[in-house]
């Protein structure tokens, strides 16, 4: 693993976007653009949580996150490598919203009135 691997990223701790949130976005960014190409190697949690000034559980956060999105994977020894370029995460949100829309006209909902389903829960979460 190169050390320059997420040497580009940077965390704003004025923003009221959450630390984890903030490299999240920022990987994920990176593997759809091609910057992080698959099987590019991540720095370890722990190495990385010292590099930017976090705590080990905020950088685990955003990895975990990534690994459910199939974006990143974890291998016991290999460590955490990009997957995908974040296109099965962005197909299941695509999938769960047709889901959701043949829902609301199945019901007879208002679409405004879906979308304020969508938007409580998107704040809940």
């Amino acid at each position: 693993m190169s050390d320059d691997v997420l040497s580009w990223v940077r965390i704003d701790g004025t923003s009221t976007v959450p630390p984890f949130e903030q490299l999240r976005v920022q990987i994920l960014d990176a593997a759809n653009e091609g910057r992080l190409a698959v099987g590019t190697r991540l720095p370890p949690v722990r190495a990385l949580a010292a590099r930017l000034g976090l705590a080990v559980n905020t950088v685990a956060r955003a990895y975990r996150e990534l690994e459910q999105a199939e974006v990143v994977t974890t291998r016991s020894r290999a460590g955490t490598v990009i997957a995908a370029a974040g296109d099965n995460g962005r197909r299941r949100v695509a999938e769960a919203a047709a889901v959701f829309a043949d829902s609301v006209r199945a019901n007879g909902l208002d679409p405004q009135e879906a979308m304020t389903y969508v938007e409580t829960a998107l704040r809940l979460r």
